[in-house]
């Protein structure tokens, strides 16, 4: 992916190397629990995944000094990288707001390390990417990337360009009012999970948006190599519901899917990589996911 030919955004936040809620091989207490309770809510992910996820990595993580880490050089290649798809993206979505005469207010990206402090709370690497809809900014931490190359089974530079841009999907949501309607379900207690829930449709929407951000953008720049695309079906398909269950648990269980099967992230993909429609992208509209 010839990823320099895009403008860098200047709405890069590096806090890598800075201490955050949790540094040096933090123990979950009850406010901990809670704290990962309610960003799991706010974010659409399963609470009871996430700590499993933590404990995961507490127990994974090797002994060591509890100071802050070392910061990595300024404008690494790994900052510079974000800062393009970021930069595309803003460009991209700047468009498609214009062409309804609209202005499209960029979201934030925060790049952290080990534990950061948002606007939904604590977080730690463990979360993986998400979106904020309290401070609109998106957070990653970059080690992720490699985790979705070794435990995964996806990975390459495409593919991290996919993830962002699916995390500033969720940053349209928020703009749109989407992500307002599903928290209302939420609110009134109504049912959210399940294979053709409303999380699940926010999260496939989002997946939509971020084809649909590729299809502009290889359109701007042909900057798309050969294996490319298939880095980032390949990624959305080992970040399924139903192949991170079958990993996990041994079996699946589609009432507890929260960001949609393997062919349904793959499908959505590429309804917005092939169309580039942004109104093809009403998953809430449609009646087969």
């Amino acid at each position: 992916m010839k990823w320099r030919s895009a403008r860098r955004s200047s709405n890069v936040e590096d806090r890598r190397g800075m201490a955050g809620p949790g540094g040096g091989g933090m123990k979950l207490g009850l406010g901990g629990v809670a704290i990962v309770v309610v960003i799991g809510m706010l974010m659409g992910k399963n609470p009871l995944e996430m700590l499993g996820l933590i404990a995961q990595v507490q127990q994974q993580a090797p002994a060591g000094p509890s100071g802050p880490a070392t910061a990595p050089p300024v404008d690494d290649e790994a900052s510079q990288f974000v800062a393009s798809i970021l930069g595309e993206t803003e460009d991209v979505w700047s468009a498609v707001f214009q062409a309804s005469g609209q202005r499209y207010p960029p979201a934030q990206l925060v790049l952290f390390s080990g534990s950061v402090q948002s606007a939904c709370g604590g977080a730690t690497a463990a979360v993986g990417p998400f979106y904020c809809p309290g401070d609109q900014k998106v957070y990653i931490d970059l080690s992720f990337f490699q985790q979705m190359r070794d435990r995964l089974g996806g990975g390459g530079d495409f593919a991290e360009a996919y993830v962002i841009a699916h995390e500033v999907g969720h940053h349209i949501q928020t703009l749109t009012g989407v992500s307002a309607k599903v928290n209302q379900i939420r609110q009134r207690g109504g049912n959210v999970e399940g294979a053709e829930g409303p999380l699940v449709r926010q999260e496939l929407q989002a997946d939509c948006y971020a084809g649909l951000w590729a299809h502009h953008a290889q359109k701007r720049h042909a900057w798309l190599e050969p294996g490319d695309l298939e880095e980032a079906l390949n990624t959305a398909t080992a970040i399924g519901d139903d192949t991170l269950q079958r990993q996990g648990q041994g079996q699946v269980v589609p009432d507890s899917f929260t960001h949609g099967s393997a062919q349904q992230r793959v499908r959505w993909f590429r309804i917005g990589f092939e169309g580039g429609d942004y109104r093809q992208c009403d998953t809430f509209g449609a009646g087969q996911l």
